[in-house]
């Protein structure tokens, strides 16, 4: 996680967006948990929240940007649960900080933006507060925030397993991309209901994820795969699959799929040009959507050992 000095004393993170490239889903088991075998990546900061912070007597939050007035309804904010989760698992309860949420991410855009708001928040103030917490520790606290929160705190390419809590490294090139929300929330709740009520997969199994060298190519891989909660959310939110189909239409698209619960959508492309002029063409012709090119950072392959 990359923390820079801010403007009057204050440490930044980004919160970067939490794409699933794939979500295979399986019938709920004991508990209604739903088991999950999803590839994830994230994106750069042209996509990403920012989280400052600052030493303060108490811990208090503050919320700026686009996403600021949706925020102001939530009961409970991610990056607020982080700061105390710190400082209740570092035992220091003197610990205080003034901190800025600039959001940009949709809400409830299956984008990940709180469980990312929540893992920056844990970087910068265990570098702040001088905690010194390898990543481990940082992914345990994180598991009490949310399923989508440990992945955040690792914040590269990896497969997510069981109820989220399972993570595999993997490697990725980096793919040019946009991400497009079409202006609609849709909570993750009501797409598990629908899901359940279509009929769940219960051919579920893990697969092994996809391997290209080359955007082309990982793409052309990708499309093996699909997003199990997809036409569950596309029956709530009808649309997202006119997103799709906007985005499939843009030239140089490689492949459109939605984002985990929906209703945000990525397209990959064959560069990061061809990225640009469609996120513009899409974000002139649809005055509503939110519209960002980007591009999902990968990662090479993890040497094996000797």
């Amino acid at each position: 996680m990359s923390l820079a000095s801010d403007r009057a004393n204050f440490s930044t993170a980004w919160a970067p967006a939490k794409v699933n490239l794939y979500l295979h889903v399986g019938a709920p088991g004991t508990g209604g948990l739903h088991p999950v075998d999803s590839l994830v990546m994230f994106a750069d900061t042209r996509a990403a929240d920012r989280i400052s912070a600052r030493s303060a007597p108490f811990i208090h939050l503050s919320v700026e940007g686009p996403g600021a007035k949706a925020l102001q309804k939530a009961p409970n904010n991610l990056s607020l649960a982080a700061a105390l989760a710190l400082r209740e698992a570092c035992d220091r309860t003197g610990l205080g900080v003034s901190m800025v949420l600039h959001k940009v991410l949709p809400i409830a855009g299956g984008v990940g933006g709180g469980s990312a708001d929540a893992a920056a928040t844990l970087h910068v103030l265990n570098e702040m507060w001088g905690v010194d917490f390898g990543e481990a520790a940082l992914e345990r606290i994180a598991q009490q925030l949310g399923s989508d929160v440990p992945a955040c705190v690792r914040l590269r390419p990896l497969v997510m397993r069981g109820a989220g809590e399972r993570l595999i490294d993997v490697a990725a090139p980096d793919l040019p991309a946009i991400l497009v929300n079409p202006g609609i929330m849709l909570e993750t709740r009501r797409v598990f209901e629908k899901f359940d009520r279509l009929g769940a997969n219960r051919a579920f199994r893990e697969t092994e994820p996809p391997w290209g060298a080359t955007p082309e190519e990982f793409a052309a891989a990708l499309g093996e795969y699909r997003n199990d909660l997809q036409a569950a959310a596309v029956a709530l939110c009808p649309e997202i699959e006119r997103a799709l189909k906007l985005m499939r239409a843009q030239p140089g698209c490689l492949l459109a799929r939605m984002s985990g619960s929906g209703p945000t959508c990525f397209a990959l492309f064959e560069s990061d040009q061809a990225a640009a002029v469609a996120a513009e063409r899409i974000a002139e012709a649809k005055k509503k959507y939110w519209v960002r090119a980007t591009t999902f950072r990968g990662a090479p392959p993890i040497p094996l050992d000797d």
